[in-house]
């Protein structure tokens, strides 16, 4: 098996283990966080999973936005957010450095819609039967890698955008 994670990439890596958390009982959205806490933010303390939980079957069982992608979106914010966002001076300074994270979020979850029409929760698990039923929780399994492997890929994005800029500072 250590092999087999030697050969995928970090993406690939985070696909299966975000669907490999949804069969140990974890919420579609603590998937890809828990996924992003073993493989990306370390260091991150694991309480920040308690943010994550009520998002699970489209925040609370109303299956509005599908918790996936708030999973997504949450674990794409851990690796480029803000950590501090009163370290700029001004309201301006403030409101600017949001600019890049919007756009980067904004396109990752593009994409997903893209993917599957839609990023509601009911809309995606409806025509599959009982939400309990096992063709849901197939595609719902299904849905959770994807959305953690495109967290990953996001965040390694900034990671390469972030370097390019640096180097650019330092060759001017």
């Amino acid at each position: 098996m250590d092999e087999e994670k030697n050969e995928l990439t970090l993406v690939e890596q985070a696909e299966k283990n975000s669907s490999n958390y949804f069969r140990q009982g974890l919420n579609c959205t603590e998937c890809i966080m828990c996924t992003f806490l073993d493989m990306y933010n370390k260091d991150m303390p694991k309480e920040v999973m308690a943010l994550a939980t009520g998002f699970g079957s489209g925040m609370g069982e109303t299956k509005n936005t599908c918790g996936a992608i708030t999973g997504a979106v949450m674990a794409l914010s851990s690796a480029i957010g803000r950590k501090d966002p009163f370290a700029k001076e001004t309201v301006g300074e403030r409101i600017s450095e949001l600019k890049d994270v919007y756009a980067l979020v904004g396109e990752m979850v593009q994409e997903i819609e893209g993917h599957y029409g839609t990023l509601i929760c009911k809309e995606l698990s409806n025509p599959l039967g009982e939400f309990e039923g096992k063709a849901r929780k197939k595609n719902c399994m299904q849905i959770i890698g994807y959305c953690g492997g495109l967290a990953m890929k996001y965040a390694l994005k900034a990671e390469e955008i972030a370097n390019e800029k640096e180097a650019f500072i330092k060759e001017n």
